[in-house]
């Protein structure tokens, strides 16, 4: 027989609060139904997500899994979290967009020091939204009350998507040749990639972000929080055209992800004056006394996904894509950079 003690310590004394994770489910469960397809048969609730995978001959799943970073920083002092769910999804979309792949279905990860449903509410607002978008499911994921782990407002988002690409149109760069010609996508801005270094640079309290910048004709924290874009609704009636893409984040930026798309061997030579380096990236240059190589290594610079195809569809291809611009091509190798940039070359742990 248990015994019963009324003054004994209880799951919401120690940080955890059941009530208020159940309220912040049941408004997940309604947004997730805004971001669904009639292939998921179980989603948000039950314990596992459920897909009915079907119509393809020889269907190769891809998969990608990553996290907002430090942006979320900046969304935490300005009290706006509806833009780092569509910044979290958009990301993990043109992560495996860069083989072809279709979206399916996303889940996502939310670890919270302190459960406010209207908060998690938000977040979620901006998966739901995002998925939709691509007609990609919403089909699952997990909000953890975790006081020990986050202090304060802090909270984590993490995002997990599953697409499929048949076997005979992957998309590996392994047909790009020497004189193909490289196409840049512009980027919104930071997108998800460098907020640490950024952080540093303009600071991260909402005095300090509500300043207004001339230059970016907004507040400086209205521009970091610029959503990350999604390449995928705009290409994809393209990929006959296309031989590789490279989606321009994470550590080294162009520097360290073009290589990615590009067979031994080869490199790319980039020219600058060829696209528009957004404002803010010219701010931070300038504000934070960082110098170009760095720059280079750790933002996009206005570029957000590079796309290689022959010299003969690449007039084609800027034709359809909005703002797309050719800055380069592809040349053979000669040393040890692999990216060219206005004749410096670049390697991903060091200028060349």
């Amino acid at each position: 027989m248990v015994k019963r003690n009324a003054g004994g310590m209880t799951y919401a004394s120690s940080g955890v609060d059941i009530k208020l994770a159940s309220e912040a489910k049941k408004r997940i469960a309604q947004l997730a139904k805004n971001a669904t397809r009639p292939e998921v048969l179980s989603g948000v609730g039950f314990f596992g997500g459920m897909f009915e995978f079907k119509g393809y001959r020889n269907p190769v799943l891809v998969s990608s899994v990553d996290s907002v970073g430090t942006k979320i920083k900046i969304a935490i002092a300005l009290e706006k979290h509806d833009t780092v769910g569509i910044d979290i999804v958009n990301h993990c979309i043109n992560d495996i967009f860069t083989s072809g792949a279709k979206p399916l279905f996303f889940l996502d990860y939310i670890g919270i020091g302190k459960m406010v449903p209207e908060r998690v509410e938000s977040i979620v607002s901006g998966l739901a939204k995002a998925c939709k978008e691509v007609d990609c499911a919403l089909i699952g994921g997990e909000t953890a009350e975790l006081p020990g782990v986050y202090s304060g407002d802090d909270y984590d988002l993490v995002g997990c998507i599953i697409g499929v690409v048949q076997k005979d149109r992957i998309i590996n760069g392994l047909n790009v040749t020497a004189g193909d010609t490289v196409i840049g996508l512009p980027s919104s801005g930071l997108h998800t990639n460098g907020y640490s270094l950024a952080r540093k640079v303009f600071g991260e309290t909402k005095k300090k972000l509500g300043v207004y910048s001339a230059e970016l004709g907004r507040t400086i924290g209205e521009a970091l929080l610029e959503p990350h874009i999604c390449y995928y609704n705009s290409l994809k009636p393209h990929l006959r055209y296309v031989k590789a893409l490279a989606h321009i984040t994470g550590g080294g930026a162009m520097v360290g992800n073009i290589p990615r798309s590009l067979p031994q061997g080869l490199a790319v030579r980039l020219d600058s004056s060829k696209w528009t380096v957004p404002p803010i990236f010219n701010l931070l240059q300038k504000k934070g006394r960082i110098e170009l190589k760095e720059m280079y290594h750790t933002f996009n610079m206005g570029i957000g996904m590079t796309v290689i195809c022959a010299p003969r569809n690449a007039k084609r291809l800027t034709q359809v894509l909005p703002d797309a611009n050719i800055i380069g091509e592809v040349v053979k190798r000669t040393g040890d950079a692999r990216v060219i940039i206005d004749g410096a070359g670049y390697r991903h742990d060091k200028v060349a």
